[in-house]
């Protein structure tokens, strides 16, 4: 096999191999979180992941509706309700309206969701930092090739879930 062939499988191995190390990291990453939040708030129901990026990006955000947490975190309506419809009732969010608009409903977080809010950030904070030290051993034009190369991944990933998801409708 040629050297050029040899190489893009190897790239290909190393994807994988991320991918599976990602998705250990988020496991991990996920209990840690849960054992500081578990040390810092009071809580009774479980949260998952996804509830937990709701909660973060309506704390970023904040008031948002239904439809711009949607858009912003690139999920269905339907899925968002079922989110937020949990956090309502686990007292991490509250529904509020705006003074000029009383029909739209908005997100805000309550006291315990800014909490939760806060130690999310915090690990993010962490992450980011490590993974920017990463990046600072790249120049400008490595780092043009790893963003291209990234920017193709994503593009090839949402083609195959809009192919996958045609095939089950």
């Amino acid at each position: 096999m040629e050297t050029y062939q040899m190489n893009k499988q190897y790239v290909y191995e190393l994807l994988i191999k991320l991918l599976h190390q990602q998705e250990q990291f988020e496991q991990e990453e996920g209990s840690l979180f849960l054992q500081q939040l578990r040390n810092s708030i009071e809580f009774d129901t479980p949260l998952n992941m996804t509830e937990i990026h709701v909660v973060s990006c309506i704390g970023q955000h904040e008031p948002l509706n239904l439809t711009a947490i949607a858009d912003k975190m690139v999920l269905s309506k339907g899925n968002v309700s079922k989110v937020t419809t949990r956090l309502l009732k686990n007292g991490w969010v509250r529904k509020t309206q705006l003074n000029d608009n009383k029909k739209e409903v908005f997100f805000r977080l309550t006291s315990p969701g800014k909490q939760l809010y806060a130690i999310h950030e915090e690990l993010h904070d962490k992450v980011q930092a490590q993974f920017m030290g990463i990046l600072h051993a790249y120049n400008e034009a490595e780092l043009e090739v790893v963003k291209r190369f990234l920017l193709d991944l994503i593009g090839f990933y949402e083609h195959s879930i809009a192919e996958i998801t045609e095939q089950t409708l």
